[in-house]
């Protein structure tokens, strides 16, 4: 006998096919245009059962290795200890600790604007080294939070970077600006990109790969 699976339902009318979804805290929810019958809920959780079993199977080990991590948060490879302070409002990196308010909600949101300061700080020099060494230039760089994107140049030269970054190891944030700074010598993936980000990032498969893998871990 098949093993039940818990479900949410949610009407859109927006929706013009049945959906499924399953967030990161391993919730599946169906959605089912407004006016498709209920019994598409049910069909649609057979016939994509093994691609949401193994979605779960991602968000289970997702919420481990954010459990493991305790009260630390990565930093470009290196550990760094939250460390709660009464009366603090911003976060404020000291060694390899970082102290942020005693608040969680607070910590969270000063978290997060740390980090996203330090991104600029570290990629701009690493953007700009690379930009050199190909002997191009950008026209401006933008830090974002985008789900699922980490990095874009824009056919003007604007360049944007995802914070996250910052979370996993320097040599995966080091081939990413690689990866963006040869797309303003060429925009497209073709082969000649490939060997331009290859020659310059010679490990950058393996990179690639870690980015796969572990990218959804790189959250707070």
């Amino acid at each position: 006998m098949t093993e039940h699976l818990a479900y949410r339902i949610r009407r859109s009318d927006r929706a013009r096919r049945v959906r499924v979804s399953v967030d990161a805290q391993g919730a599946v929810e169906v959605v089912l245009p407004r006016r498709s019958p209920a019994s598409a809920a049910p069909a649609a959780i057979e016939e994509l059962r093994p691609w949401i079993e193994r979605r779960l199977g991602v968000a289970l080990a997702l919420r481990e290795t954010l459990a493991a991590r305790g009260p630390t948060l990565p930093y470009l490879g290196a550990q760094l200890t939250l460390t709660p302070q009464a009366g603090r409002t911003r976060a404020h990196r000291k060694q390899d600790a970082l102290l942020v308010p005693a608040d969680a909600e607070q910590a969270q949101q000063a978290i997060e604007r740390w980090y996203r300061r330090a991104a600029a700080q570290e990629i701009a020099p690493r953007l700009d080294a690379a930009t050199a060494a190909l002997g191009t230039s950008y026209t401006r760089l933008s830090i974002r939070g985008q789900r699922t994107r980490w990095g874009s140049c824009s056919t003007s030269g604007a360049m944007s970077f995802n914070w996250r970054l910052l979370l996993a190891p320097a040599a995966v944030l080091d081939y990413v600006v690689w990866h963006e700074a040869c797309h303003l010598r060429v925009m497209d993936h073709s082969p000649r990109f490939w060997a331009l980000v290859r020659q310059h990032c010679p490990d950058y498969e393996e990179q690639r790969r870690w980015l796969r893998h572990h990218g959804a871990t790189l959250v707070l």
